[in-house]
Formats: C-alpha cells, sequence, structure tokens
C-alpha cells in the first residue's frame, strides 16, 4: 500500500454514493495498493460479464427465478467462489484479481455480485454480517420478507435460519439475530472493510509502512473512527514515529474520552511526551 494517497482516492472519499459506481470504487481501492491496475479496463471486464449473462438471467419470469440464474450463471457457469484454500492471498481482496481469477474474498464476491445485478435491473445491497459479508436483493415479491441474501463466497442463497445460526457461531449462543446486522452497508462502509482486510494481512506479515498507508485511508474515509488513530498511533509508537503517534493517540483520547482504554491510551501517550523524539 503506497504512502502517497492519489487523486482519485481523494476524490472517491469525497464523492456522494451515489456518484461512483461500487465496483469502480472497490477498483479505485485496489488501485492504491497496486498502482498497475487498469480500472478502466476492469470495468470492462465487468460490463462484458453482465452482457454474457444477461440473457440467461432475464429469461425467467419471476423475480426468484431470474435470482436463481444470476446464481446459476455467477457461481456455477462464471465459476466465481470463495477461495478457501488460500484465504490469506491479498489477491483475493482486488477485484480486478477476483474478475480474472474467480476467486475472491467474501466483501469482494459481494461487491461483484452487487454490482452485476444491480446492472441487470436488481436492487441489491452489501451487508457487513458479523465475521463473513454478504449480499443481498430486496424487493422481490416472492420471498418472504420480500429479500433474498446471498452468500457469494458459498454460491447459495441464505434462510433467515442461516444467518440466524452463522451469527450464533460469530457472536456466541445468546445472541440473536436483529435486523441491524442484516441492513444495507453503505459504500463507504465497504471500502473501509475492504482496506481492513488489507491492513491486518499487511499488519500479520510484518509491513508496518503497508499498514500504515491502509490507516491514512481508511480515516480519510472515516474521520471519526477512534479506534483507528488508536491503533495508528499505537503502529508509528513502535516504528519510533513518536510525534505523529502522540497526535494520534491524542485524537483517539478526544474522540472516545469515556472508552475502556483511554486511561491506559492517555497513560502511554503521556509517557511518549516525556521521550526524546527520533528524526520522522
Amino acid at each position: 500500500m503506497h504512502s502517497e494517497i492519489s487523486e482519485r482516492f481523494n476524490a472517491l472519499a469525497r464523492a456522494d454514493a451515489s456518484l461512483v459506481g461500487l465496483a469502480e470504487g472497490a477498483l479505485i481501492v485496489a488501485s492504491e495498493a497496486k498502482p498497475d491496475v487498469d480500472v478502466e479496463a476492469a470495468l470492462a471486464t465487468l460490463f462484458e460479464l453482465v452482457e454474457r449473462i444477461r440473457p440467461i438471467v432475464e429469461n425467467p419470469s419471476t423475480a426468484t427465478g431470474r435470482i436463481e440464474a444470476l446464481n446459476h450463471a455467477l457461481f456455477e457457469l462464471e465459476r466465481f467462489r470463495g477461495n478457501q484454500e488460500q484465504y490469506d492471498d491479498p489477491r483475493n481482496s482486488f477485484l480486478d484479481d477476483v474478475l480474472a481469477r474467480r476467486r475472491g474474498l467474501p466483501i469482494t464476491l459481494s461487491v461483484l455480485y452487487v454490482e452485476v445485478a444491480r446492472r441487470l435491473g436488481f436492487e441489491a445491497y452489501g451487508i457487513g454480517f458479523p465475521g463473513h459479508f454478504l449480499a443481498k436483493i430486496v424487493d422481490v415479491p416472492e420471498a418472504p420478507g420480500g429479500e433474498v441474501i446471498v452468500d457469494p463466497f458459498f454460491g447459495r442463497s441464505l434462510r433467515l435460519e442461516d444467518c440466524a445460526e452463522r451469527l450464533r457461531a460469530a457472536a456466541g449462543d445468546d445472541v440473536s439475530l436483529d435486523p441491524i446486522w442484516l441492513r444495507p452497508a453503505t459504500s463507504g462502509e465497504i471500502y473501509v472493510r475492504m482496506l481492513n482486510n488489507l491492513k491486518l494481512h499487511y499488519l500479520r506479515r510484518g509491513d508496518g509502512l503497508a499498514a500504515l498507508g491502509c490507516f491514512d485511508r481508511i480515516l480519510l474515509l472515516a474521520p471519526g473512527a477512534a479506534h483507528e488513530y488508536r491503533d495508528r498511533g499505537l503502529l508509528l509508537e513502535r516504528l519510533d514515529c513518536v510525534l505523529p503517534a502522540i497526535e494520534d493517540l491524542t485524537r483517539f483520547l478526544e474522540l472516545a474520552p469515556h472508552d475502556e482504554n483511554a486511561a491506559t491510551i492517555r497513560a502511554r501517550r503521556n509517557a511518549l511526551g516525556q521521550r526524546k523524539p527520533v528524526l520522522n
């Protein structure tokens, strides 16, 4: 992840969500990590995919039939699926690679699904479900509750009972399924979650500078995310960037003065203030 933020990403962070397609935004996110990403070429590949499967999807006479046809086309004919064998491969996080390799993470496959569905006339959204990103199509008269929930990683539709079971597995048996877990995610939330996946990948492999690039972009999209300032400050401390670390920890305390970690972070920030800073 390059530290210099492109003007295209800056424009994405400033833009009204309705002005940028979800796939285009995801490709812009990818291009921040891989400057050689050809956003327009990847979008052209996506549009070709849409037109290739359009006759299949538009043939059934009912909405549920068209959704079943969409799932058949994407997951069986085009063979998009989750990369269970190499889940941590960073290419799973980049939409251009997902289009080329037909493998990805739940969130990138959901972005693909939502974008394709929208271009075929469905009202589709991503769902920031705990632990596993999903997609859904709404305004489906024949479906229970008027919605069809889809897991693009495993290539199948889900019942509410399936979602409840997954929630219990992720959050504990005492957690019940609340409609809030199935609300549509905003485009900004999706981009932040994609960047967070990359950030965690870089941290696991010890690439602090690349992780910093992700932090910078997350905070551009979500400037009120207190925990991101905290975590970036702690990373900057490990990198001996004392003054920026103090600034980030101070910002965390301003945004979340009553956080359960506030006292610990305050003590750490004050201790940093007593250190002689190295050149940053």
